[in-house]
């Protein structure tokens, strides 16, 4: 028996989304003329039959969304999509994920809206340019930014400049007077305000800033957030001879990697020097890591409520929330 022709078939053939198809089928005037004759032609030479279950994609009765995120491999991403997940099963809901890539998230992002427009969207951590911003605004769909803001869309928004000032702020309560920082490589508005809470906290208690101390390493995989590239720091701080009493890194897995470069130097943590980390992932209970809890599950589950809401309210107030991210203390501060 022949393969029977499906609306993914379609999509690939005209190289377009199934949403785009979806649209076509039922007429939507969201679609160019260009693309309509595509899926038109497309649909033609696969002699394809839509099922009931095509019609209702575009009429809102089953949604497939979209989620853009720089990488899905990370333990970051990896909690916040596990929070996707488990929401998304409750509200009759399907998603696909979009890797922007950590280099050059904006045109690679610009690349997937030309792929087809989604029924509705979520972006994490990527930061809403002018020209990202003048492709959304005409788009008809429901879109939640998570990690940026932005007034004119729904968006849960982590505090990082408050993040980065507890940082300091403990370990200067903790009696630590030359702090280090691991920086990404990536310059974000994410980054530099969690580096701006931290310089802000060292001078408001009277610290002053070496800025010796502050190093990113050499792999630029995952935007320098990465074991690799903490391990580096902590070399490139030795190669200076100027190595801190304590090192506030900017996530937690650049914190594992720094972790591993000083036990390799036979250096104890924290008698020697004192880590903390950043985002409060999993493996850190386990390996007693000071760090910030952004709580990445729950606003992952928050973005997928969010979306299900403004997918049925498209016109109601744009909503946005703050997360403030919370101390976890642990024995790797200790003095």
């Amino acid at each position: 028996m022949a393969k029977k022709n499906t609306i993914y078939d379609v999509a690939k053939k005209a190289g377009v989304a199934i949403s785009t198809v979806s649209r076509v089928l039922n007429q939507s005037p969201y679609v160019s003329d260009a693309t309509k004759s595509r899926v038109q032609l497309a649909i033609k030479e696969l002699d394809f039959y839509p099922q009931a279950n095509a019609r209702k994609l575009a009429r809102k009765e089953a949604q497939v969304i979209a989620v853009a995120v720089p990488t899905f491999t990370t333990p970051f991403f990896n909690e916040v999509l596990k929070g996707v997940k488990d929401e998304i099963k409750h509200l009759d809901l399907d998603f696909i994920i979009y890797n922007t890539g950590s280099d050059n998230p904006e045109a690679n992002f610009m690349k997937f809206l030309e792929k087809g427009i989604p029924d509705a969207l979520i972006i994490f951590s990527i930061d809403i340019t002018e020209s990202i911003h003048a492709r959304l605004k005409d788009l008809p769909i429901p879109v939640v930014l998570v990690g940026s803001d932005h007034k004119s869309y729904d968006h849960i928004f982590w505090d990082n400049y408050k993040g980065g000032y507890i940082a300091a702020e403990h370990l200067i309560k903790q009696g630590f007077t030359k702090i280090g920082m691991i920086r990404p490589h990536s310059t974000s508005s994410i980054s530099d305000q969690k580096e701006r809470g931290f310089r802000d906290a060292l001078k408001d208690f009277g610290i002053p800033m070496d800025e010796d101390y502050l190093v990113s390493g050499i792999t630029r995989k995952h935007a320098g957030f990465s074991e690799e590239a903490g391990s580096e720091a902590i070399n490139i701080l030795f190669s200076r001879k100027k190595v801190p009493e304590a090192l506030f890194c900017s996530n937690d897995t650049q914190a594992i990697g720094a972790i591993h470069a000083l036990q390799a130097r036979g250096l104890n943590v924290p008698a020697d020097i004192a880590v903390m980390g950043y985002d409060n992932i999993k493996i850190s209970k386990f390996l007693n890591l000071t760090t910030i809890d952004q709580k990445m599950y729950e606003v992952g589950k928050s973005a997928t409520q969010r979306l299900a809401y403004r997918i049925k309210n498209l016109e109601s107030e744009k909503l946005h929330t703050i997360i403030v991210p919370e101390l976890i203390s642990r024995s790797s501060t200790k003095k």
